[in-house]
């Protein structure tokens, strides 16, 4: 292994340096470079990947230290169906993953690691999920063969010299390995092996299942670490809200897809509102972590040093905050780039350019339709921005806390036609568990499946839970019980139809409203009727000062239908069966519970 001058290593850490060299004899790259997280090294970096057409330099009058990265048009998303959890039993799994033996993954996954890496570089990047040296926190290892991940786990994850400095001799961190290969969908993997702590991705450069600090450590291999160390990983956003007298409400909220998560986090507060006061500090966007501290309150940090968002329909009027942070020190993937070295996407404030090259790498120009007559989009649905959370015009001072903030209320949402009401509070945690196992949302027609399907998505979870659901809801309900005061729990729904199909409340800029009130019960301040699925407001004790809204439309925002919430819990009875064995009796008992009261109302 002379070739790799191991003795110029920056870490004396036995198990480090040997689990590098065994992932450098499996994957032979010519040498092998240790990330120290300097701004000499970026501009290293950056002018290589310059120089291989990996980043394209975007025009810097219009976006200064910005980039442009295009991945291959097979490799443009999250591949759910190639993503593993590999643990020893099926049943640790559970229903909601797809699941393999780790012998088998690891044998699967090296036959495409052998040798991938000739040829190239293997980088090593030391990174810490939340603050360096926070009891929040997580060490990570990646090594990878692109730039481009590098350059975005920068900007993600904190790196390089003070994350070694802090593990020390230590193995406690996550063995996270990347390698593009020959990114042939055929063979690509994206593997977490939680008993082990130990991630494989192969065969895929897009963001999603790349950096490995994201989804695949912050949630599915946190979450699993978090039952066994006795806190959660939550794919939830947090935010502060501050009142004109200086007090600030924290909120972690969870909601799925499409239901304007990154836009509630940076949330501005509407004309009609401004009077009072508020203003909105984000702490994240994404993923949460929350421990009980001393106080036997819950308490959040965000694991992430940055947002991965997606650009299409991000402009000036639908999230401000965002347009202000990605115009600096930003990369751009798979957006429309000009002739200029500008970059457009759809939803973009201006006008749409005459021509330019697409996600694909090929010819646009406005109105384009292949030989189906389908659009030709000249950004991905799903092209991306990942840029430096200290950007933000309303971060918080407490991101890098190392802990964090105190979490009054966890707010669920989802996507609902007629069922759920606006908002609602639930009756205590056991019952709040309930409402966040139970979450769903409607497809709608941009989404592939039929339309007005309903798709459980407990806590939003589904698809980033590194173990068993069913074991997870237990462990929810285990920690309420731990807790000696637990945040609030409520759940909203900002997509109510009328008749006509048109949304019944006016949009996610009035949403400070509805969180007034949240902030206000958890003050034991507002009033609220009870109903058969929770405390609901009183309809005047929503401020709607400045908005043309009804007193009849405002009551059906609130309204509950008995007969539609009788089908909702038949509903929820089938999706819980799937669990078997593994589901909390308390939800069996909730779901009875919520049975009865409609049969009273």
């Amino acid at each position: 292994m002379n070739i790799y001058r191991v003795a110029d290593w920056p870490t004396k850490n036995a198990a480090l340096k040997v689990w590098v060299i065994e992932m450098a004899e499996m994957c032979q790259p010519d040498r092998i470079v240790w990330i120290d997280g300097s701004e000499g090294e970026k501009d290293r970096l950056v002018s290589e990947a310059l120089g291989t057409g990996e980043l394209i330099e975007l025009n810097q009058a219009k976006w200064s230290g910005c980039y442009y990265h295009r991945t291959a048009v097979n490799d443009v998303a999250r591949t759910e169906h190639l993503t593993y959890i590999c643990t020893e039993s099926q049943e640790m799994a559970g229903p909601n993953n797809n699941w393999m033996p780790p012998q088998e993954g690891y044998r699967k996954a090296s036959d495409i690691f052998t040798g991938s890496m000739r040829g190239r570089t293997m980088y090593v990047v030391p990174f810490s999920m939340g603050p360096v040296g926070s009891p929040f926190s997580k060490t990570g290892i990646e090594l990878t063969d692109s730039i481009y991940v590098v350059l975005n786990m920068r900007i993600m994850t904190r790196v390089g010299a003070p994350v070694l400095k802090k593990l020390g001799n230590s193995d406690d961190f996550t063995r996270c390995l990347h390698g593009k290969a020959d990114l042939d969908e055929n063979r690509r993997l994206i593997l977490h092996f939680p008993e082990d702590n130990a991630i494989w991705s192969v065969g895929s450069g897009y963001g999603g299942n790349v950096l490995l600090g994201k989804k695949c450590l912050a949630l599915r291999i946190a979450s699993f670490l978090a039952r066994k160390e006795g806190w959660f990983a939550e794919h939830m956003l947090i935010m502060g809200v501050e009142d004109p007298s200086g007090h600030i409400v924290y909120v972690a909220a969870a909601f799925p897809s499409a239901c304007g998560k990154t836009n509630l986090a940076m949330l501005i507060p509407p004309e009609g509102l401004k009077h009072k006061g508020y203003r909105i500090w984000t702490v994240g966007d994404d993923i949460a972590w929350m421990r009980i501290d001393s106080d036997g309150r819950l308490w959040a940090v965000n694991p992430e040093a940055g947002f991965f968002g997606v650009v299409p329909g991000t402009n000036m009027t639908s999230n401000a905050n965002a347009m202000q942070t990605i115009r600096k020190n930003t990369i751009f993937t798979n957006v429309l780039l000009t002739p200029d070295n500008d970059i457009w996407w759809e939803g973009k404030d201006g006008d749409v350019p005459a021509q330019g090259t697409n996600w694909a790498g090929l010819p646009w120009t406005p109105g384009m339709v292949d030989e189906k007559g389908n659009r030709v989009f000249g950004a991905h649905p799903n092209s991306r921005f990942t840029a430096p959370l200290v950007q933000c015009p309303c971060i918080s001072n407490r991101v890098e806390h190392h802990h964090g903030v105190r979490i009054d209320a966890i707010i669920f949402g989802g996507r609902r036609a007629r069922l759920a009401p606006l908002v609602y509070e639930s009756f205590d945690w056991e019952h709040g568990v309930f409402v966040g196992a139970t979450m769903a949302s409607e497809r709608t027609a941009a989404q592939f499946g039929k339309q007005g399907e309903v798709r459980r998505d407990p806590m939003a979870m589904l698809p980033f839970c590194g173990y068993n659901l069913g074991m997870y809801l237990q462990h929810w309900l285990d920690m309420g019980r731990k807790m000696e005061n637990p945040p609030k729990i409520f759940h909203v729904n900002w997509f109510r139809l009328d008749d006509d199909g048109k949304f019944l409340w006016p949009g996610f800029g009035e949403n400070l409203r509805v969180l007034e009130w949240i902030m206000d019960r958890c003050a034991g301040a507002a009033a609220a009727q009870t109903t058969p699925i929770g405390y609901v407001p009183k309809p005047d004790t929503l401020d709607v000062t400045g908005l043309c809204l009804p007193s009849e439309t405002l009551e059906k925002l609130l309204s509950i239908d008995t007969h539609d919430w009788i089908e909702e819990a038949n509903d929820i009875e089938k999706f819980f069966s799937s669990y078997g064995s593994a589901l909390p009796q308390e939800m069996i008992r909730q779901l009875q519970a919520l049975k009865e009261r409609l049969s009273k109302a």
